[in-house]
């Protein structure tokens, strides 16, 4: 694991390198400032981050965002933040961000990821300790730590202040679209849909 001043040096590196790439609006001010909020350095910190400073991993996978939503200072400035955890064997599921690249920078461990573009081609990637990889906007993709031993870290950053999260399974199979359409879509039997269907809910 690396030691505190290495881990805030990378955050501070990386947040650097995402400012390049913005997918919001302009906006005619410096600033946009939330609600009734008072206005010094505060606003501009974020200090959630700190619970991961010489932390247990979780049991699963876990991300911790510095998105609009739990930051507000990041409102029109086209940037965001996560810090995912991947204990040993996990995964996380295809998904797409539909309002922001990603760039992920792998601080420990390695990773198995990939996206598919819109032709249906599959790029893979293994993923060693200082490895960066972009998944472009809107691009189905996933992350997975292979390894039954060891946990791995990374911090990705977002091209836009609000990038959404959107999981393939549980939009496709938690959101009662009629099984019909499943069953027609992916050529399958209705118990073979409703087994998944009940295997995301557990």
């Amino acid at each position: 694991m690396m030691s505190k001043p290495e881990i805030y040096c990378v955050l501070a590196v990386f947040a650097i390198l995402c400012s390049v790439t913005v997918g919001d609006p302009d906006i005619l001010i410096a600033f946009v400032v939330t609600g009734n909020t008072t206005i010094d350095a505060n606003y501009f910190t974020f200090t959630k981050m700190r619970q991961l400073v010489g932390g247990e991993y979780p049991s699963t996978f876990g991300v911790l965002k510095a998105s609009m939503n739990e930051f507000p200072a990041l409102v029109g400035q086209s940037v965001s933040y996560a810090v995912l955890e991947f204990p040993a064997g996990s995964i996380n599921p295809v998904h797409i961000h539909p309002r922001a690249s990603e760039l992920m920078f792998l601080v420990s461990g390695t990773l198995q990821v990939g996206f598919v573009d819109t032709s249906n081609t599959l790029f893979k990637q293994s993923l060693e300790i200082g490895d960066i990889f972009v998944f472009p906007k809107g691009l189905v993709h996933f992350q997975y730590n292979n390894d039954a031993k060891e946990p791995a870290l990374a911090i990705s950053t977002f091209g836009s202040a609000n990038a959404g999260t959107q999981s393939i399974p549980t939009s496709v199979f938690n959101t009662s679209i009629f099984e019909g359409i499943l069953d027609a879509s992916f050529r399958a039997k209705r118990a073979t849909i409703r087994k998944i269907e009940d295997g995301l809910k557990a």
